[in-house]
């Protein structure tokens, strides 16, 4: 029996998974706040029916860069949200003369909600394994 195999462990890991394309969408918010038209996104709120779903959609295989000239440099593919979590416009609050609705305050508000998220996921991730290491421990050790 490996850790997925109990339901706390694989809602943690889908949880941690989901703010890190949470974060990875906010940044690039934050990269993008001078770009003319530029809309933000945000991934809809987690929820643990996500979870069920996102078990029993198929993986995709991930894709790899062909070389096509040995002069090509070898580099990592760009990552994109393969996972079961999508971005998704966020709500135009305030845009500017160019077209571009990212408000640096709120982006910076949700990455440090998602920062304080991950953390707090972190550690009870950290507390269940010291659980488990406990209850299998040899008695009087």
């Amino acid at each position: 029996m490996g850790l997925d195999d109990i339901p706390l462990f694989a809602m943690l890991r889908s949880r941690l998974g989901y703010l890190s394309e949470r974060q990875q969408v906010i940044a690039q918010n934050i990269a993008n706040s001078d770009t003319p038209g530029y809309t933000p996104s945000d991934l809809k709120p987690f929820t643990l029916g996500g979870v069920a779903g996102a078990q029993s959609q198929p993986q995709l295989a991930p894709v790899a860069l062909a070389m096509t000239s040995p002069m090509h440099l070898a580099g990592a593919p760009l990552r994109t949200t393969a996972g079961p979590y999508r971005p998704r416009k966020a709500g135009d609050s305030e845009t500017t003369l160019d077209g571009n609705s990212v408000v640096l305050e709120d982006e910076m508000i949700k990455m440090n909600q998602t920062r304080m998220d991950y953390d707090a996921a972190i550690s009870f991730y950290q507390k269940s394994l010291g659980l488990i290491r406990l209850a299998t421990k040899k008695p009087g050790s």
